[in-house]
């Protein structure tokens, strides 16, 4: 039995398609008071009206890695609700092929939005929370920060970077009574392999057989109301870690061998 998140007023970025923009109806039903932001203006405002018979929402069109942006976004929050007390970062973007045909351009933008970003959402927020109601911050991360693979790279260092800030975190911010929950997903169904930087790489990925959004969403908000530490979800991403743990060698062999195929000389 999870504790009550009625009243609680969050910030919740990435919030207008995908796993965010379900985590934002589970937060809704669940009484949370939302600020939901993302870049796309429309969507949000849609948004906006869907939510607000549930609970009351403000939404704020936001580039998460414009320092004024992540400024006035805290600004106006703690201005509407008068204090903060859930943030829970969802953002992100990625780039699928391999490193070797990337850019410095490309790698620094998946840092900028996936890691700096959110930390340095944290840093503004983290006054506020400290005066919040059973404060805590969420992340929603990846398998692929828990196990690098091929032809995410970057996404891969974004994800690693982002869970083991949070891990630091999570120590730092007991003594102000702000918890941290780290969300790992494996494979979803979101539109996130149309919106990537570049698709390049030659795996047959089956987005169309992840979880649902709405699935992830169910079990992140559980995981807040649980005070969790951190969840991993998807039957692939817990096998993949679990192998990962006790069979590192034999993993590595496996991915390496599937990348010689993939690549291999006719």
């Amino acid at each position: 039995m999870g504790r009550s998140l009625t009243g609680r007023r969050c910030i919740l970025t990435g919030a207008s398609s995908g796993i965010g923009r379900a985590i934002a109806g589970e937060l809704a039903r669940a009484g949370v008071r939302l600020v939901l932001t993302a870049r796309s203006t429309d969507k949000l405002a849609t948004l906006e009206q869907e939510l607000q018979t549930q609970t009351e929402v403000l939404s704020i069109p936001a580039d998460v890695t414009s320092s004024a942006d992540r400024e006035r976004l805290i600004a106006d929050a703690v201005a509407r609700f008068g204090g903060l007390d859930l943030l829970v970062h969802v953002a992100g973007i990625a780039s699928f092929g391999h490193f070797a045909t990337s850019t410095e351009a490309i790698n620094r933008q998946i840092l900028e939005t996936n890691f700096f970003a959110p930390i340095e959402l944290t840093r503004l927020a983290m006054p506020h929370l400290t005066q919040g109601n059973d404060p805590r911050i969420c992340y929603l991360t990846s398998m692929c920060g828990r196990r690098g693979m091929p032809a995410w790279p970057e996404y891969s260092a974004s994800k690693f970077a982002l869970v083991g800030m949070a891990e630091a975190f999570r120590a730092e911010f007991v003594r102000f009574g702000v918890g941290v929950t780290t969300i790992v997903p494996g494979l979803t169904q979101t539109d996130l392999n149309q919106h990537m930087l570049r698709n390049e790489g030659k795996m047959n990925i089956p987005f169309g057989q992840g979880m649902t959004p709405e699935y992830v969403a169910q079990r992140t908000v559980a995981a807040i109301q649980q005070g969790r530490r951190e969840v991993v979800l998807g039957s692939e991403a817990k096998k993949m870690l679990l192998m990962n743990r006790f069979f590192p060698r034999l993993l590595n062999r496996l991915i390496a061998r599937r990348v010689r195929q993939l690549y291999a000389v006719p």
